[in-house]
C-alpha cells in the first residue's frame, strides 16, 4: 500500500495556486479572475441568510410603519390641517416669521405627526405652525412626517394637546377651548371629562382651572376675539361671575358687537368694566394735556412706543402728571 504525502505549508499553498498540477478544479469569475468553486451547500446557505437577512429588514420596515416610527416625505398638498379643531386659537407673528426662517435655513428638524385618511389623503394631528411656515416658503413640496395610526378620535386629540404643551405652552382658554371642541366633536362624553383626558399629566390645580375657562368659552366664545388674552387671575374672576350672574354674558355681548373695531386692550377694558361692582367708580383717567395758546410748538408730551415700554419726555412731563399716571396704572 502506498503511502501518502504530506504536504507542507508551504507545499499546500503552492498547491493552491492557479495553474499548479495539484490545484482543484477552478471557475471563471467576473473581471477574470479565478476563484475556488465553492460547495453547492455552500451557494445554498448563503443565498438562505441573504433572504433571511432581507426578510428581517423588511419586517422591521414593516413594523416601524405600522407603528408610526418610519419618517416618510409626504406632499403639502396631501396634508388636511382641519382634520382636528386645532387647539391654538391665536399664532404670534413674530414668532411664525422666525419658525418659517429657520426652516429655510436648517430644514425641519421636527416630523409631523399624521394619520392616513385614505386615496393618498393624511390628516393632521400636530404640527399646524410647522406645516403653515413650510407652506410659505417657495420651493417647499412636501415635509417629514410620521404617519401615526391612533384608535380613537381622543387619542389623536391627545397627541395634539401633548406635543404643544412640551414645545409652546397654550393659553388657559385655549386648553378650555379644545377640551370643549373635542366634546363637541365626539371625542368625549363632556367637555369636563375632556379636560381631564387631555391634561391627564398636570397638575390637579391647573387641570381644575381649566375646567373653570370652560365657562368663558361657553359663554362667550362667538363675542370675544381676543380671548386668549385673558391671563390666569382675569379669566378665573370672569369664570366666577360667568356663573353668580346670569345676565352678565348678555351685557358684555351688547358692549362687544360683532362689528366694534377693537384690539386686545380695548377688549380687556370692556371686561374689566363688567366685572366692576355696581356703585364702584371708574379709576380716575391720566390728565389729558390742554394746549394753551401762548405755549410754544415743542411744548407738550411726547410718546415713544417701544417693545414692552413706553417713554413720556417734554416740558409738561411733570411730578404731579407722572404720580396721576401712576395711580391710574395700578387702578387700571
Amino acid at each position: 500500500m502506498a503511502k501518502r504525502k504530506r504536504l507542507a505549508p508551504a507545499a499546500l499553498m503552492d498547491a493552491l495556486q492557479p495553474g499548479s498540477e495539484r490545484a482543484p478544479e477552478t471557475k471563471a469569475l467576473p473581471n477574470g479572475w479565478a476563484g475556488v468553486r465553492t460547495a453547492p451547500i455552500a451557494d445554498v446557505a448563503g443565498a438562505s441568510a441573504k433572504q433571511a437577512a432581507l426578510e428581517e429588514v423588511a419586517g422591521e420596515m414593516t413594523d416601524a410603519r405600522r407603528e408610526g416610527r418610519l419618517i416618510q416625505r409626504i406632499a403639502l398638498d396631501a396634508i388636511d390641517e382641519t382634520y382636528l379643531v386645532r387647539d391654538r386659537a391665536v399664532v404670534d407673528a413674530e414668532e411664525m416669521a422666525a419658525l418659517e426662517q429657520s426652516l429655510r435655513v436648517r430644514g425641519q428638524q421636527t416630523p409631523l405627526e399624521v394619520v392616513a385618511l385614505g386615496e393618498g389623503r393624511f390628516g393632521l394631528i400636530s404640527g399646524w405652525r410647522r406645516l403653515v411656515a413650510l407652506r410659505g416658503i417657495e420651493g417647499a413640496d412636501d415635509a417629514l412626517c410620521l404617519v401615526r395610526a391612533p384608535q380613537t378620535a381622543s387619542e389623536a386629540y391627545l397627541a395634539m394637546v401633548e406635543e404643544n404643551e412640551i414645545r409652546a405652552g397654550l393659553s388657559f382658554y385655549e386648553r378650555a377651548r379644545i377640551a370643549a371642541r373635542a366634546a363637541e366633536q365626539g371625542a368625549y362624553p363632556t367637555a369636563r371629562l375632556a379636560v381631564k383626558g387631555l391634561f391627564g399629566n398636570v397638575s390637579s390645580s391647573k387641570r381644575s382651572k381649566i375646567a373653570s375657562f370652560l365657562a368663558i368659552y361657553e359663554a362667550l366664545d362667538e363675542v370675544l376675539q381676543y380671548p386668549a388674552r385673558l391671563t390666569e387671575k382675569q379669566g378665573l374672576a370672569l369664570a366666577r361671575a360667568l356663573e353668580t350672574d346670569a345676565r352678565l354674558a348678555a351685557r358684555i355681548a351688547m358692549a362687544l358687537p360683532e362689528d366694534l373695531e377693537r384690539d386686545a386692550e380695548a377688549e380687556q377694558e370692556v371686561l374689566s368694566e363688567a366685572l366692576r361692582p355696581v356703585g364702584e367708580a371708574a379709576p380716575s383717567a391720566a390728565p389729558k394735556r390742554v394746549e394753551r395758546a401762548d405755549e410754544a410748538p415743542q411744548a407738550g408730551i411726547t410718546v415713544k412706543r417701544g417693545k414692552g415700554k413706553i417713554t413720556l419726555s417734554g416740558a409738561d412731563v411733570t411730578e404731579d402728571l407722572m404720580d396721576a399716571l401712576e395711580a391710574w396704572l395700578k387702578a387700571r
